[in-house]
């Protein structure tokens, strides 16, 4: 599958690495990261897309590039 345009500026901005963390999907969603965690505890449409993008590991939680790139393209 290509790339889309989103994509590869967020592949670019964040050292190319496939996730993301919740510091730097706050910063790209113009939130703080607290406000994010709020969001993404609650059941709004956009909970569930960004829950959708989720992914755990350890006590870490990251968020896949592509999901997020995709949610974003869709908005617009």
């Amino acid at each position: 599958m290509e790339e889309s345009k989103t994509e590869k500026i967020l592949l670019e901005r964040f050292g190319g690495s496939p996730l993301l963390t919740l510091h730097q999907v706050a910063q790209i969603l113009l939130r703080s990261p607290e406000g994010l965690r709020i969001t993404i505890s609650g059941n709004s449409y956009l909970a569930e897309q960004l829950n959708s993008c989720k992914l755990k590991i350890g006590r870490r939680i990251y968020f896949k590039l592509t999901s997020i790139a995709q949610l974003i393209d869709e908005a617009e």
